[in-house]
């Protein structure tokens, strides 16, 4: 169900000439937690599915470490999703958190299944910021699930429509703009555990995170000359409204009627090695912002694991 294209359309600034709170080049300074040098300092970063959640997440600690923002989120809900999707005041939110951190943001509420709106988003945010130099294709949704048999055909479609063809639109819309900034730029591209192994009652979602993965590989390949790198990202199961919801409790916990969020605890920690059942959005945010920067400079075509030894059992 693509985004209508008023809606898609409207793309609102934030950070007019927002005044940069910058401490001096080579000092450190802490914000929220954490310790920040500046590792992506004045680039600027696409992020999808940036109402909430992992892609607020990922704003935010980006921001801090001196990236511009340009946040995309659908802002509406989706046929046969079994939860709340984010809502246009969460991505003003998203946009009040980074420019709270003296940084320049651009949202806009667009469908990443639509190419065309996605595109011409991404072309008039980086003329307004002037470059693009990071991709976080993040957007995604977990749910309905069922048996392979017994899956309705447009939830097998419209997970990956969204879920793989969703983020190949995300880095097919970024990419001519990083080569054209002649940098290299990093992309990387939200998979999941289900991108490296199977689960059960979920072959809609395993099949497009192992797209994904497939994906990263061959982006990596062809953008390799131009010192563009593409990694993936492999979480558990992650903290978010994705996760807290009754269809996410009822994959988790079949046996069970009516699984409560304790019930869903309690199966979740057995899938990871690590005495937790899930990890936070700022460790995958941590993990993205590595991949991001200069640290990672040569570090391309991989498959990361932020899962708490889920791979291991």
């Amino acid at each position: 169900m693509p985004a209508d294209t008023d809606a898609a359309q409207r793309m609102c600034g934030f950070g007019r000439s927002v005044a940069e709170r910058r401490v001096s080049r080579g000092h450190l300074h802490r914000s929220g937690g954490h310790i920040m040098t500046r590792r992506v300092e004045n680039q600027v970063a696409l992020i999808t599915g940036a109402g909430r959640g992992q892609g607020r997440s990922h704003a935010i600690r980006l921001a801090e470490e001196g990236a511009d923002i340009i946040a995309v989120d659908a802002c509406k809900p989706i046929d046969g999703v079994p939860y709340d999707m984010s809502t246009a005041e969460d991505l003003k939110e998203t946009a009040r958190a980074v420019e709270a951190l003296g940084r320049r943001i651009i949202i806009a509420e667009a469908d990443v299944r639509d190419l065309d709106t996605l595109s011409s988003v991404v072309t008039e945010a980086v003329g307004e910021l002037g470059r693009l130099d990071i991709v976080s294709g993040n957007a995604g949704i977990a749910g309905p699930f069922a048996a392979a048999d017994e899956l309705d055909p447009q939830a097998w479609q419209t997970t990956v429509d969204i879920n793989l063809t969703g983020v190949y639109n995300a880095a097919r819309a970024a990419i001519p703009h990083i080569k054209a900034g002649g940098r290299g730029g990093s992309i990387v591209l939200t998979s999941s555990m289900a991108g490296l192994k199977p689960y059960l009652n979920a072959a809609n979602y395993v099949a497009a995170k192992h797209g994904v993965t497939g994906l990263m590989k061959a982006l990596a390949l062809e953008l390799a000359p131009f010192s563009i790198r593409v990694n993936s990202i492999h979480p558990t199961q992650v903290d978010t409204p994705m996760i807290q919801n009754p269809a996410m409790y009822g994959l988790f916990c079949p046996d069970i009627e009516n699984p409560t969020k304790a019930d869903f605890e309690a199966a979740s920690r057995t899938t990871n090695a690590m005495p937790v059942p899930w990890v936070e959005a700022i460790d995958i945010s941590n993990a993205l912002l590595f991949l991001a920067s200069e640290e990672a400079r040569f570090i391309t075509g991989a498959a990361l694991p932020v899962d708490a030894g889920c791979n291991l059992l």
